[in-house]
């Protein structure tokens, strides 16, 4: 059986590390009082649902009635990273989804998702992946022609 490239092979890339990351279980059972809880679940969602409110901490915080220092402190306390940090994985597992969909237009992409331009796009997402958004759509495209069988879309 021919040895098969870490890169390429389906449990080690990172559209689908970043998928289970975004989406995921969190540790919420790890606070004593969990007060929080209704908070960050709301948060996740207007940032999951891209709702227009959810860009900044400052006014994801005033939409959903909370303050930012409140936020801030809560996010990490119970989910383990930063609204920023989440933000940023939530927008990568979309760019993924638009590059395995076949999206051409990097500068379509980046703008569509709110980063200020491809440059942006790229750096992000080789800090989080460790590949430019080319080389991951490259791999999502060998993925989809080595495994052409319905339901073999890249795992959430």
């Amino acid at each position: 059986m021919p040895s098969r490239n870490r890169s390429t092979s389906p449990e080690h890339c990172p559209a689908t590390a970043i998928r289970r990351t975004a989406a995921g279980p969190t540790p919420l059972d790890s606070t004593p009082s969990g007060r929080d809880r209704p908070l960050i679940a709301a948060a996740r969602e207007a940032i999951t649902e891209a709702h227009p409110l959810s860009d900044t901490l400052l006014s994801l915080a005033k939409l959903l009635g909370a303050s930012p220092y409140r936020l801030s402190r809560a996010f990490p306390r119970e989910l383990g990273v930063t609204v920023t940090h989440y933000r940023q994985r939530v927008r990568i597992g979309r760019a993924l989804d638009r590059l395995e969909a076949g999206e051409n237009s990097l500068s379509t992409l980046a703008a569509d998702l709110g980063y200020a331009d491809q440059t942006h796009l790229t750096r992000t997402m080789r800090q989080h992946l460790g590949h430019t958004p080319t080389a991951l759509r490259r791999l999502l495209r060998a993925r989809t022609v080595s495994d052409p069988t319905p339901g073999s879309e890249l795992p959430t």
